[in-house]
């Protein structure tokens, strides 16, 4: 029989016990979220819109502080969490090429000599039957197996999406951890601030203790206000102590981030950031999120992954063609192997395909359809939650400018009346309930405004991570 004779033949036979398995209509169920379907526009109208405003691959860099700069750089070098990130994306990219190998044909070689003694009633005739001999044999195998309903096509495709994947996880990777310094940085100044605070009130309330103290001299004041401007004081130092300690372990915290050793945190000064107060929206929101978005973009190619997951358990359903071509020398007895008269050489298509398996290729089916399922379902829960973060960021910015504003007017106002009720004090006129009441009010404003400043910079960093963190945009269409 020819060759092309025995390919129809191959051909002819697996189409037509093809039709003895059946998908029975498995198919997946989820349906991939369109942006346009989720409505944002109504929350975000009172938002200015600059078609250019994407945040920068170096966003950090606009708080104007060097040395968060110089911590995240030493992050993006040095973390151990990027290093296990990059080293998935290795391991992804090696099995795309594992799996691409596999669609090509292969080829081997081999060699064996065995000597030993034959049957007298074997299929080794006589003389050598019943006696000691040698068989010899060298032989070149060429194998192929035809991918002709696309599976391993399929898994090819299935390996590029999920090796695709892994490189955009890497970026979000990188992203999450900016994101998390410039947090910690963000606290650290926080701390920063408030223990700046603490110790202008450990200094007030040492200049009205002395105060006191010259009242008490002159008979204005009795033992008990003494003693209360005495009591103030170790609560402003401990106040001082637990300030300080939490920005020792924000530091350590940054320190771990970067990769180093606690030492590093003995480097790390006061920060200095700088915080825009107008935050700005690119336009084609949500559309062009989807490819600036490195979660969104990796979870796409999930989806696409687990479609062609699919198309590999379909082509299951068909049967395997394979092509088995060999040449190559056979000798049995003392005569030499390389000899044109000891060639063999042949030609094995040939096909398989599991007539009864209790329903393991539906079972593989039914599962890739449900992976699918997931990813999609996955997919649309991330859209959904990338755009609630963009306005919750917006919103809560434009809420924070308000309070800020409100904020400033009430400290200028406690200020102003703590100075008034120490001169009354100083004066004889006022009292020292007055004096700790006028306190108490400067000294929550303060804390306040330390707070608020700290929430800016975290909505700030909030804002530039559900906008994609500078993301370079990436095609999401199907």
């Amino acid at each position: 029989m020819s060759t092309g004779a025995s390919r129809r033949w191959v051909l002819g036979a697996a189409l037509a016990l093809a039709g003895c398995a059946s998908t029975h209509q498995l198919r997946p169920e989820a349906l991939v979220a369109q942006p346009d379907s989720l409505q944002v526009e109504r929350s975000l109208t009172d938002t200015a819109i600059d078609q250019e405003a994407w945040p920068d691959s170096q966003w950090w860099r606009g708080f104007g502080d060097g040395q968060l700069d110089e911590l995240i750089t030493q992050a993006l070098a040095g973390n151990p969490g990027l290093r296990i990130a990059e080293a998935r994306t290795r391991a992804a990219l090696a099995e795309v090429a594992a799996t691409d190998s596999s669609r090509d044909p292969s080829a081997g070689l081999s060699g064996q000599a065995v000597r030993g003694r034959f049957s007298e009633h074997g299929l080794i005739p006589p003389p050598i039957a019943g006696n000691w001999g040698t068989l010899a044999q060298l032989t070149a195998t060429l194998s192929w197996q035809l991918d002709f309903w696309g599976k391993k096509r399929a898994a090819y495709e299935r390996a590029v999406g999920l090796e695709r994947a892994a490189q955009v996880d890497s970026q979000a990777a990188r992203l999450t951890l900016a994101a998390n310094i410039a947090h910690v940085y963000a606290q650290l100044q926080q701390e920063s601030l408030q223990l700046n605070v603490a110790r202008e009130t450990l200094a007030q309330r040492e200049q009205v203790l002395k105060l006191t103290r010259e009242r008490n001299a002159a008979g204005l004041d009795s033992r008990l206000e003494l003693t209360q401007a005495q009591a103030a004081l170790p609560a402003a130092r401990e106040q001082i102590e637990q300030l300080g300690d939490a920005a020792t372990q924000a530091r350590l915290v940054l320190a771990a981030l970067t990769g180093a050793g606690p030492d590093r945190a003995l480097s790390i000064r006061d920060p200095v950031l700088q915080v825009p107060m107008h935050p700005v929206l690119p336009g084609a929101v949500p559309a062009e999120l989807l490819g600036h978005r490195p979660d969104l973009v990796a979870q796409r190619w999930r989806v696409e992954a687990a479609s062609q997951g699919i198309r590999e358990a379909r082509a299951q359903f068909y049967p395997n063609v394979d092509l088995v071509a060999f040449i190559g020398l056979q000798n049995l007895g003392s005569a030499t192997l390389l000899s044109a008269a000891n060639r063999q050489y042949g030609l094995a298509p040939a096909f398989t395909l599991p007539l009864f398996d209790a329903g393991k290729r539906r079972a593989n089916l039914a599962a890739q359809d449900a992976q699918y399922d997931e990813a999609v379902e996955q997919y649309n829960l991330t859209l959904t939650d990338a755009l609630r973060e963009v306005v919750a960021a917006l919103s809560s910015m434009n809420s924070l400018r308000r309070q800020q504003a409100d904020q400033r007017d009430a400290q200028a106002n406690a200020q102003e009346a703590y100075d008034l009720s120490v001169l009354r004090y100083r004066e004889g006129v006022g009292n020292y309930l007055q004096v700790l009441s006028a306190e108490s009010q400067l000294l929550a404003q303060r804390s306040l405004a330390a707070s608020l400043q700290a929430r800016s910079l975290d909505l700030s960093v909030d804002l530039v991570q559900a906008l994609g963190g500078g993301f370079p945009p990436q095609h999401t269409g199907d």
